[in-house]
């Protein structure tokens, strides 16, 4: 039996599926993993490595085949304790028309709550924290289908927000915008995790939203195979290429200055850092 007051504690985890052959495989093997209340976790790899099956284990939209998950310390194998969880966990995916379901922003995240029995005055509250707390407040009465991909992300994030979770999970949320809808995002995101203290877990491909990260779990074939800070994880380049990652340009620039003799430091993560530790050399 696990017991722990961290938000999420994953202990030998395990999910089999049948593939396409008729063949059953392991979509995730044997994953232990603990992630802290108040903490902001990337998970990166490869497509099939794992990270959004993961993830949707963290709100139950999937149960392990093997091992447990405790959930605020609610194991996921409780069916009695599935709403208590799903409350406590909101998601928001890789798709935001997938999660839109009303005609109006406002009508949209209300729509969580209000099936919940939010009471109407507590409900007008939650959907104007939730606006508020995305930016988006003077679009309320705005068609959700006449806004940017980056804004509908952000009103998915406030229909989420409105539900009042302890940890948001968001599945490659930027993968569908284009530069500044991601920039829009990402610091929607991390507005939320330093204002209101959320747990967040972010799955991502793009490597600088990574590095943005408390802390980076990389998954290979179902399993997590390094964990550490951005500057731990991606100062192992050669490895991360092995894996069939990128990583950030400028960490892959140094790596390459290092190479040739230059004595830049391995745990360089942004095009800033670079600038700097070249200046002695210009």
């Amino acid at each position: 039996m696990i017991e722990s007051k961290a938000m999420f504690v994953i202990d030998h985890v395990s999910h089999a599926y049948i593939d396409e052959e008729g063949t059953e495989a392991l979509a995730l093997n044997d994953v232990s993993a603990t992630i802290a209340h108040g903490e902001f976790v990337a998970i990166i790899g490869t497509n099939g490595s794992g990270k959004s099956t993961l993830a949707k284990h963290l709100n139950v939209l999937l149960k392990p085949t093997q091992g447990d998950i405790l959930v605020d310390g609610i194991s996921v194998s409780d069916d009695s304790r599935l709403w208590d969880i799903r409350r406590r966990v909101g998601m928001v995916f890789q798709n935001p028309d997938n999660q839109i379901v009303a005609a109006v922003v406002e009508e949209d995240v209300a729509f969580g709550p209000e099936n919940l029995g939010v009471p109407r005055a507590e409900l007008r509250r939650r959907v104007d924290a939730a606006l508020t707390a995305v930016r988006m407040q003077e679009y309320r009465t705005h068609a959700p289908h006449l806004l940017s991909g980056g804004q509908k992300q952000r009103i998915a994030i406030a229909g989420v927000l409105a539900m009042q979770p302890q940890a948001i999970i968001l599945d490659e949320p930027t993968a569908m915008l284009d530069p500044r809808g991601r920039r829009e995002v990402l610091a929607t995101v991390h507005e939320l995790h330093r204002t209101l203290g959320m747990t967040v877990v972010y799955i991502t491909h793009f490597m600088e939203e990574a590095i943005t990260a408390d802390r980076v779990i990389v998954m290979k074939h179902g399993s997590p195979v390094m964990t550490g800070t951005p500057r731990e994880v991606f100062s192992q380049v050669d490895t991360l290429l092995d894996l069939g990652l990128e990583v950030p340009v400028a960490t892959e620039v140094a790596a390459r200055l290092r190479a040739q003799g230059v004595p830049v430091a391995a745990d360089v993560l942004t095009a800033t850092e670079l600038g700097d530790a070249l200046c002695p050399y210009v």
